[in-house]
């Protein structure tokens, strides 16, 4: 029996543009070999960074790129923060994010996520009855585990919480782009640019394995999270930012975008068919316009079990608790991207029969 997975949300192997990255790759290394496989400066690699604030109408010096996001968020922690301070994230977030906010020696605040976003309301209790929390950790766009979109509303209130009790924002925005239908709204870093820390990578838009991330920091920052990177790894991988600057530059982003939308908003709209189609009436679900996850909320504090009894079916699932700082019994977090439709269809069907047999 194949398993079918809705675990990891990695992106398809057909979605790795393998041809013509090896064209980039090879272009790189003969015009510029000497320069990018030598140790160079630790916040990477100059044309890239620039494309980046062009992107982002920030200057150069305040993009620092690293391996992947996750590492610049690591190096954010501890140079930002100190063991045993408050940082508040969204309930459920990202499991990664509290692994390093653990390991930080960090206290975490929880804030439960509704329809529109983040519960502000009770951010706003706390920090008004003198909780000192120094920064949020933020997925505003198709947030990573819910599929979840905070509206222009709470992004502003945000913004407004941030001025008036200081603390940092950092925004994640790994799926900002891709938006398979609807309007976007403004990014917290587009409302906010001289103070909110937004981090991106090309992982989801070009190949996870090149481990391209990148942070636009405050200018404050710069200088010490460049240094704490130095300290850490010397510099990241100049090969990997030039690879992924030739792409981008040579114009291939603009059609590799329009396939990635394709596939994955077939995809998205293939799962939410079959959960309309066979999920049971007391479970509910996100519907998200992009990104690569729905999340599902069971009617019981199940997840644990079924997770052993879905195993059996040839379904494997993440357990929910990973993604919540409490609770997440009833959480299922079902990744739509590297599936195809018929196993989206498939599993969603088994899925529905292990909740409700």
């Amino acid at each position: 029996m194949k398993s079918i997975f809705f675990t990891r949300g990695v992106p398809p192997r057909e979605s790795i543009p393998v041809n013509a990255l090896a064209e980039c790759a090879r272009a790189v290394i003969i015009d510029e070999g000497i320069d990018i496989l030598q140790y160079a400066p630790a916040a990477g690699y100059s044309p890239l960074r620039e494309l980046i604030a062009q992107k982002k109408n920030a200057s150069m010096d305040r993009i620092i790129l690293g391996q992947g996001s996750l590492q610049i968020l690591d190096i954010l922690l501890h140079c930002l923060l100190h063991s045993g301070d408050t940082v508040a994230v969204e309930q459920p977030t990202y499991d990664r994010v509290l692994t390093l906010m653990r390991r930080a020696g960090l206290r975490i605040c929880p804030m439960n996520l509704g329809r529109d976003g983040l519960d502000l309301d009770n951010l706003e209790n706390k920090l008004g009855n003198g909780e000192q929390i120094r920064l949020i950790y933020t997925i505003p766009d198709f947030q990573n585990p819910s599929g979840m979109v905070m509206t222009l509303e709470k992004r502003k209130r945000l913004i407004d919480l941030a001025s008036r009790f200081n603390f940092y924002i950092v925004e994640d925005s790994p799926y900002r782009d891709l938006r398979y239908e609807g309007e976007a709204f403004p990014s917290l870093f587009d409302l906010v640019p001289d103070t909110t820390i937004q981090l991106s990578s090309f992982s989801k838009l070009i190949c996870p394995g090149l481990r391209v991330g990148y942070a636009v920091l405050p200018q404050n920052l710069t200088k010490t999270v460049t240094h704490y990177a130095e300290d850490t790894y010397i510099n990241p991988s100049y090969l990997n930012h030039a690879i992924v600057y030739r792409f981008l530059q040579n114009g291939l982003m603009e059609d590799h975008l329009v396939f990635l939308k394709n596939l994955y908003g077939m995809r998205l709209k293939s799962m939410l068919s079959a959960l309309d189609k066979n999920m049971p009436d007391r479970c509910t679900w996100t519907h998200p316009q992009g990104g690569f996850f729905v999340g599902l909320w069971l009617a019981s504090n199940d997840g644990p079990a079924l997770l052993e009894r879905a195993e059996t079916q040839g379904l494997r699932l993440s357990d929910g608790r990973g993604f919540f700082v409490h609770a997440g019994e009833n959480f299922i977090r079902l990744p739509f991207c590297a599936l195809n439709e018929e196993e989206i269809q498939e599993g969603i069907k088994k899925l529905a029969q292990i909740i409700h047999p």
